[in-house]
């Protein structure tokens, strides 16, 4: 359900909370060998993070990534939203778009039903659950999967 890019970003957060000073900033070379990701891909992810106000960054020798914010203050829907966006939690399932309903004679499509729960409940769990609660529950492993 999250793309690729999502799930990095996610992951790529909880490393940067489980390193052991928010003052040291963590290469992207380093973050990308140590979850195993693409270096590049990972850059663009990163950026886009700190556009949305998540992470910190700083160029030279002694730069790289932090966290902008407390783990307790991250919300999981916080990086969907700033990587996928909210289409998915609002679009049908089905279609690119919205569901039925508020158009004229636009019918909701036949999983709208038991989507809008599932859709309801995730919605619920990413607001809910914070970059604190994953390095919590991973133990504080430095290598998280998702």
């Amino acid at each position: 359900m999250l793309s690729n890019s999502c799930r990095y970003g996610i992951r790529a957060v909880i490393y940067l909370a489980n390193q052991p000073s928010n003052a040291v900033k963590t290469g992207i070379r380093q973050i990308a060998e140590d979850l195993d990701l693409p270096t590049p891909f990972l850059a663009k992810i990163l950026q886009e993070l700190v556009k949305q106000n998540i992470l910190l960054s700083s160029k030279g020798p002694h730069g790289g990534f932090s966290l902008l914010k407390e783990p307790k203050k991250i919300r999981i829907i916080d990086i969907v939203r700033a990587i996928d966006g909210d289409e998915y939690l609002r679009d049908c399932v089905m279609h690119s778009s919205p569901c039925g309903g508020k158009k004229k004679n636009k019918k909701y499509c036949s999983l709208h039903d038991d989507y809008e729960k599932i859709r309801t409940e995730l919605i619920d769990l990413f607001g809910k659950r914070t970059i604190h609660d994953l390095v919590v529950r991973s133990g504080k492993s430095k290598l998280i999967s998702i």
